[in-house]
């Protein structure tokens, strides 16, 4: 089965809405589709097996390239173009999620062994002003099944990236959780964890109580984490290089993980860690 064949029967068998079929059809197969742009290169290359750097050359060649003031396609140059340009940024991160709906598609017929990880393509543009800020039920529901769902053909770090979701579920925001530090985590006899969050200015917050579920992340990832680069570095989280995490990742992560599920990738607004944040554990009760 060939790249556009897959497309088409993916789009024909999913669930996705006609409009969105519709634009993801033109993302992927029109004249600056990614599918098209493969066969026009020399030599061609295979979309279903082409590199993130692939992708780069081709969303910066056919959309960005006059956003990007002459910068390289880099995570500092999508981080700038998230500021300054931020429509622009979210027009990008839609068109990487229906890529990677798309290599999930392959993936799941068995057309590829892996998916290409396309995280470090996301701009981590934050939610528009005046957006929704909860997911519904339903929408936190599907959540729950993508953050169970990834696992290490997901990502290398799936546990730490599992552990992200669930402290955004647990109310701290995305500065929150890529600032938190291990030296205010407490253990407790009973199994649960209680932890202490810095605020803005670096000052601690109040001390809760996680939810089980984060609590056995936690565990699981603390089980595996590395040692930081700097011995006094106590930040939780740490990226490839052992060493806290940047400001836009919490939406890169997100991002890629409602991809995976048509009914938070195709959601307007888009989920963002600010919109998990905002939507918590479990509905507030009336009465």
């Amino acid at each position: 089965m060939d790249a556009e064949e897959l497309l088409h029967q993916w789009l024909a068998s999913s669930t996705l809405r006609p409009s969105t079929q519709a634009e993801y059809l033109r993302e992927l197969a029109g004249p600056k589709g990614f599918l098209t742009w493969c066969t026009q290169q020399h030599p061609p290359i295979d979309a279903l097996t082409a590199r993130p750097v692939d992708i780069a050359a081709w969303s910066a060649a056919n959309f960005l390239h006059p956003y990007l003031d002459g910068l390289a396609f880099t995570p500092d140059s999508l981080a700038a173009l998230a500021d300054q340009h931020p429509d622009v940024a979210r027009s990008h991160d839609r068109r990487i999620t229906a890529l990677t709906m798309y290599y999930k598609a392959a993936h799941d017929r068995g057309t590829i062994t892996i998916p290409p990880n396309l995280q470090a393509l996301r701009s981590g543009v934050t939610r528009p002003a005046g957006a929704k800020n909860r997911l519904d039920r339903m929408e936190r529901a599907v959540l729950f099944t993508v953050i169970g769902g990834w696992g290490p053909d997901r990502s290398k770090h799936w546990r730490r990236d599992r552990l992200a979701v669930y402290l955004l579920l647990e109310g701290l925001r995305p500065a929150e959780v890529i600032r938190l530090d291990t030296r205010h985590l407490y253990p407790q006899s009973d199994g649960t964890w209680e932890v202490r969050s810095p605020d803005s200015y670096e000052a601690l917050g109040p001390q809760f109580v996680l939810e089980p579920l984060t609590g056995a992340a936690l565990r699981a990832y603390l089980a595996v984490r590395p040692e930081p680069a700097d011995p006094g570095e106590h930040t939780l989280l740490l990226n490839d290089m052992r060493r806290p995490l940047q400001s836009r990742w919490p939406n890169k992560l997100v991002g890629d993980m409602t991809a995976t599920e048509p009914l938070l990738a195709t959601r307007e607004p888009s989920v963002t860690a600010d919109t998990i944040a905002h939507t918590g554990y479990w509905d507030t009760p009336t009465s």
